[in-house]
This record gives C-alpha cells, sequence and structure tokens, in this order.
C-alpha cells in the first residue's frame, strides 16, 4: 500500500514539474512576443510599399544591363548578386573596371569603392527613408523633404527613387576616373550628374530592347524617355524583388509558431540584456539613427589613408565623426562580410564588435597612427548612450542562432533559399 502511494506521490511531482516548466516556457514566449510588438515588429504586408509589375519587369532589365554604367562594364546587379544575399560578398566593393562577380572581381583591374555594398532587402519599404551608409539620402522627419547630394532639387519626392540615381554618378563606382573619360562627368556636381543621366538615357532610347517595354510601362513613345523613367523603373523591381517577406520570426510572433530554446533564449538576449533592440528594432530591425562602432577598417576608407569619417561626411558636425547608420537585419546570416567597410568575417564577431571590439583588433599590426585613430573610435564609440553589455560565448550563440529567424526565402528568388 505504501508503495502505491510513493508512485502516485512521485506522479503527481512529475507532472506539476512538467506543467512548472510548461508554464515557464509558454511566458518566455510571451514575453519574446510583447517584447516585439512594442518594439515596432508589424507583419511585412504593413510596410511593403506597391509596385507596377511591368514598370518592375523592365526595371529588372536595367538592373542587370551594362548599358548603365558609363563605361559599360557593369551593371546595379554586378554589386548585389542573389548568391551573396544581394551584396556582392567582398569587403570592399569592386567598380568599373572590374571583371566577374564577387571574389573574382579582386584579381582585376577594377576601381575599389570604399565601403561594403549593402544588402537591398525592405529597401523603398514604407518608412524605409534613410540610405547609405552615412545617410546622404533620406527624408527629413520634420519637413518630409528628400535631402541628398541634389540638394534643393532632388529627382523624386522618394529617397529610393533619389538614391537609385547616384551610383550611376559615382566615381570609381560606375564612372571611371581615367582618361577615358571625359572631365565633364567626373566633378561629382549637379550638372555632371545631368549630363551623364542624358548619356544613359540616350542609350537606353537607342537599344529597342529595353526602349520599347519601358515606353510600354509609361504609356508614352520611346523618343520621350528620360533617364527618370529608367530610375522609377529599377526602384519598382527593387520594391518587388527584395520586400520583406514572412520569417519564421514574424511566424512566431503572429502565428503562434514555436520556437527552439536556443531562438527563444537569443530572441530574450536581443530584446533583453544584450541591448541589441536599442538600435535594431521597428519593422526594418533599424532605428536609421547613426552610431559609432568601432569595426576594424578594411581597406583605405572613404576619407583615405584607412580612415572613414562616416556620417560626419555628410553634415560635417564632429559630433557625428565615425558614426553609420543602423543597419537593417533581414537576411542577415548570409549578407557577410559585415560593417561599413565588410571588416567582419562572422556575425558572431560582428555582434562581439559591439560589446567587446578589442577583442577583434590586432593592435600589435598597427603603426602609431593607426593606434591613434583607433582610440578615437573607440572614444566615440564609449560615448553612445547605450552601455555594452557583458555577453558570454553561449549567449553571443543564441543571439545568431535567433538573427538566423529573420531569415526568409522565395523559391527562385533568393540563391540561398533551401527548398
Amino acid at each position: 500500500m505504501n508503495s502505491v502511494i510513493r508512485l502516485l506521490f512521485s506522479l503527481i511531482i512529475c507532472s506539476a514539474c512538467v506543467t512548472a516548466a510548461v508554464a515557464a516556457q509558454d511566458l518566455r514566449q510571451r514575453v519574446l512576443r510583447d517584447a516585439a510588438l512594442e518594439a515596432g515588429l508589424t507583419p511585412p504586408d504593413a510596410v511593403n510599399a506597391p509596385f507596377d509589375p511591368e514598370k518592375a519587369a523592365i526595371g529588372e532589365a536595367l538592373f542587370a544591363s551594362d548599358t548603365l554604367s558609363l563605361n559599360s562594364d557593369m551593371s546595379c546587379r554586378t554589386c548585389h548578386l542573389p548568391q551573396f544575399s544581394s551584396g556582392d560578398g567582398l569587403p570592399n566593393a569592386v567598380g568599373t573596371g572590374g571583371i566577374g562577380e564577387g571574389p573574382a572581381r579582386l584579381a582585376t583591374e577594377g576601381e575599389i569603392v570604399p565601403r561594403n555594398a549593402l544588402p537591398l532587402w525592405g529597401r523603398g519599404g514604407i518608412g524605409f527613408d534613410t540610405f547609405f551608409w552615412d545617410g546622404k539620402v533620406r527624408r527629413d522627419t520634420e519637413t518630409g523633404a528628400i535631402i541628398s547630394q541634389f540638394g534643393m532639387a532632388p529627382p523624386a519626392d522618394d529617397p529610393l527613387l533619389t538614391s537609385v540615381h547616384l551610383p550611376f554618378v559615382e566615381i570609381d563606382e560606375m564612372v571611371d576616373e581615367t582618361q577615358n573619360v571625359s572631365d565633364l562627368y567626373k566633378t561629382e556636381s549637379v550638372a555632371s550628374a545631368e549630363t551623364i543621366f542624358e548619356e544613359l538615357a540616350g542609350r537606353v532610347r537607342s537599344d529597342e530592347n529595353l526602349a520599347v517595354p519601358l515606353a510600354a510601362a509609361f504609356s508614352m513613345d520611346p523618343s520621350e524617355l528620360s533617364f527618370d523613367q529608367v530610375a522609377d523603373a529599377v526602384a519598382h523591381f527593387i520594391r518587388r524583388e527584395f520586400r520583406i517577406r514572412e520569417t519564421d520570426f514574424h511566424k512566431f510572433v503572429f502565428s503562434g509558431d514555436s520556437f527552439t530554446n536556443e531562438q527563444l533564449r537569443g530572441g530574450l538576449l536581443f530584446y533583453g540584456k544584450g541591448g541589441c533592440v536599442a538600435c535594431h528594432n521597428g519593422p526594418f530591425f533599424t532605428d536609421f539613427e547613426f552610431h559609432a562602432i568601432p569595426f576594424p577598417q578594411a581597406g583605405f576608407g572613404k576619407n583615405g589613408f584607412g580612415l572613414d569619417y562616416g556620417r560626419y561626411n555628410v553634415t560635417f558636425d564632429p559630433r557625428d565623426l565615425y558614426k553609420f547608420r543602423t543597419p537593417p537585419l533581414y537576411n542577415v546570416e548570409h549578407s557577410a562580410p559585415y560593417s561599413h567597410s565588410g571588416s567582419v568575417a562572422t556575425l558572431e564577431d560582428a555582434i562581439r564588435a559591439h560589446i567587446d571590439p578589442l577583442a577583434l583588433d590586432a593592435f600589435r599590426h598597427h603603426n602609431p597612427i593607426e593606434r591613434q585613430e583607433y582610440y578615437r573610435r573607440l572614444k566615440a564609440w564609449a560615448s553612445e548612450p547605450m552601455s555594452p553589455a557583458a555577453l558570454t560565448e553561449d549567449d553571443i550563440t543564441s543571439i545568431t542562432v535567433f538573427l538566423n529567424s529573420l531569415t526568409y526565402c522565395e523559391p527562385g528568388r533568393t540563391a540561398y533559399c533551401q527548398e
């Protein structure tokens, strides 16, 4: 009799333990869902902007056309490849003069573009109003005006469309700075840009494979086409191709799908102790603000001699030295290398750079000038309002697993998609 009682008592205890464990797991999942919603996560359809399918279709052809580089040796797609999650897989992009795709371009004589090619996920979405690492194109939050290198006369009241205009006129990116190119094209002024735009539009008008469908999409005669229609079509393609799709995390938050223990732990760290959400928030996992994270500098930098002053190059405000826009996190699992100069090879090291940057940089290889410059970047980082969290290696692994839940794929659209 006593043995039966003991058995029943044990079963009751075990049942209570299981019930408590399930309740604890449910609570953790509820906390994570609530944290995501509080931080501004929305279903993808809430932020995806509409696009015209006909314009997007010809925009895809223009995106892949070498005709639109002044030297006719590269396209937009050259630096935004499906096999590299719409980046190019390089620390610093290789612009005009390069041959091939991805790492193969390093073996050629192409011009080095001193920053990492940004993935395009979410660009053009509703509220995605700040573009490029230094925010050189953005919609002013107070006036609604488009602020860009075009000054008071931006080509469109749309930050994506304005941004699309720029790579075509950037020296070394799609304009060769050699004697083969007229000096008229190499000033990076508004007048120079307009001259290049007319040259490129003339090429499109002369190519009936591009001109006829482009004109049809805009209900106009091919002879009337300008670069405005070219850029607009590319913008429609970007809105179609790189729109936000549903991720495992969306399914977890909005459909009640379950998470693994590791994903759950990483998510709670992301929104809690790790402090990642302070900057990576909202529907795009970015605050669209500028922060100083002392990543190692790869390449000669935007300012030369291994220097890149970041947002300062746009505002000339000393408070903006070494600051760069918070990058969105969709498909970040496949977007290596990381940072403005592509100096970090793994997602784990990108996380470490936020909490212990000295663990990444090999100071013994720096000369005195490089060390002084790095000290300045550390000082800017130390002035950030968020204090770095003390994360263990297990914490970093868990956060990485969580970030992988922000990957989405659609068969036939992304080369890394696992069917």
